[in-house]
This record gives structure tokens, C-alpha cells and sequence, in this order.
């Protein structure tokens, strides 16, 4: 008993050596604008990872829609252009945790962990965040966000698109 109760202190620290790298965390906010226009159509968007080279490294969210029959809104996937190009076209929708419904004007945040998901098995290294969108009878636009992975440090990045998109920050915590 006395050896089960020293060598619980040495699981715990081990624990607690491991968690701050499993507790890193990259947290997106996207703004949709509201559009003063004839016809208005929610934007299809994709949040992805790329390397430096800006080859796709990891997809963590795209949203479209979801519920056209016979799965049509997968169809209009492809005018996300340069996601289409880089990671969309070898995947199959919809994907458990990275799909998901188009969004209403406003500002939307989503978070993703180290521990599981695309960021899981990202390596060390400097990369860029991409938001694309591109909306039906609308537009197409792009920003790009760098940032370190894994982090070492908080960090900070905002840019603001002009048509498509809003304000898109991220926020990268150890």
C-alpha cells in the first residue's frame, strides 16, 4: 500500500507534464456580414489550416448546406475555390465535427482542441488559418491568419474582409 500511495504522486506530476500541450486550443471567430442586397444567400464557408507553402494541412470547419435534397448543397461545395482545390475535393461530406449548417449574419466562434480532431496531428511549425467564403449570387473572398502551432504563448490575429466576410480573429492559447 505504502508503495501504491509514492507512486501516485508520480503519476499525477507526469499528468500534469503532459497537459498543457493537450490543452492547447485554437479558437476562430467568423463574422458574417449583413448584406444589403436583392437576393441574399447565406455564405458556404471552409476554415482550414495550411503550411507555409500553403498546401491544406488540416480542414476544421466548412459550412454549407446541409439540408438540400439529395444532398445537392454539396454540389456548390466547389465555389470555395481554394479549399475545393487543396482539401475538398478528397473528402466525403458530411465529416463528424467538421461540417455544419450555413450561418445567419452575425459573428459565430468555434473552438478546437490539441487533444483530438484535425489539430491533433498537426506538427510543430508556422502556419496559416484560411477562411474562405463564397456565397450564391454573391462573392468570393479569402483571409489569412498566421500563427505558431503548437503554441508557446497566447497569440492573436485579426483581419476584416470586405464583402463576404467580417471581421475573422483567432486566438491560439498553450
Amino acid at each position: 500500500m505504502r508503495r501504491s500511495m509514492r507512486i501516485l504522486p508520480i503519476l499525477a506530476a507526469a499528468g500534469m507534464a503532459t497537459a498543457p500541450a493537450a490543452a492547447a486550443e485554437l479558437s476562430v471567430t467568423v463574422e458574417v456580414p449583413r448584406l444589403n442586397v436583392a437576393e441574399y444567400h447565406r455564405p458556404y464557408v471552409a476554415i482550414w489550416v495550411e503550411r507555409a507553402d500553403q498546401q491544406a494541412a488540416a480542414t476544421l470547419a466548412v459550412w454549407y448546406d446541409l439540408d438540400m435534397r439529395n444532398n445537392e448543397g454539396e454540389k456548390w461545395l466547389k465555389d470555395i475555390r481554394q479549399w475545393w482545390r487543396r482539401a475538398g475535393r478528397e473528402m466525403r461530406m458530411p465529416v463528424d465535427g467538421v461540417s455544419g449548417a450555413t450561418r445567419a449574419p452575425g459573428r459565430h466562434t468555434q473552438a478546437f482542441g490539441a487533444a483530438r480532431g484535425p489539430l491533433s496531428e498537426l506538427p510543430p511549425g508556422t502556419y496559416n488559418l484560411v477562411v474562405e467564403a463564397a456565397r450564391e449570387v454573391g462573392g468570393r473572398e479569402m483571409l489569412r491568419l498566421p500563427f505558431q502551432w503548437p503554441p508557446t504563448a497566447p497569440q492573436t490575429a485579426e483581419a476584416r474582409g470586405s464583402s463576404e466576410l467580417g471581421a475573422v480573429a483567432i486566438n491560439v492559447k498553450p
